[in-house]
């Protein structure tokens, strides 16, 4: 078996670690989202829920929500226009600023994620990492380990309500 390069490197690529937990976490989170019957990407539901807490708002003020580039937040905006699922409009003291808000088909999808699609990948997370103790580098190995045991898909409870 190949060493794992990364842990064994300890704080020097703490960096590189917590990206790859990031990815494996989000990727999890995503086999969750779509055995609910949801068409969205998991990086494209902090958009949503800063629209929904906030209000409309700029994409800098998304960008700045989510805390990713202005370009990132963009891309990302425009997924979302696509799907329905965000409306811009001109915003009414300044035409030149553009304003993000949810369509009634975006705030359906954040009022069903709230009830059933949040609480169940909080859920398999809190499972996850209810336990841990010791250093941050021996919670990220515990993280990990936990990880390739079960995914979150399996931690979480399938028995909540299915989108129709």
């Amino acid at each position: 078996m190949v060493e794992d390069i990364i842990k064994s490197l300890g704080y020097l690529c703490l960096g590189s670690r917590f990206r790859r937990i990031g990815e494996r976490l989000q990727a999890d989170t995503q086999q969750i989202i779509e055995e609910l019957g949801v068409s969205i990407q998991a990086a494209q539901y902090p958009f949503l829920s800063a629209i929904d807490r906030a209000g409309p708002l700029t994409i800098g003020e998304l960008a700045q929500a989510v805390g990713i580039t202005q370009p990132g937040a963009t891309r990302t905006v425009s997924q979302l226009l696509e799907l329905g699922y965000v409306d811009m409009l001109a915003a009414p003291e300044d035409q030149r600023r553009r304003m993000i808000s949810l369509t009634p088909k975006g705030q359906g999808l954040v009022d069903y994620s709230k009830q059933v699609v949040w609480p169940r990948i909080e859920e398999a997370v809190i499972e996850l990492c209810g336990d841990l103790s010791g250093s941050i580098l021996e919670q990220l190995g515990s993280i990990e380990v936990g990880l390739a045991e079960a995914p979150l898909i399996r931690r979480s409870n399938p028995n909540k309500e299915q989108k129709p």
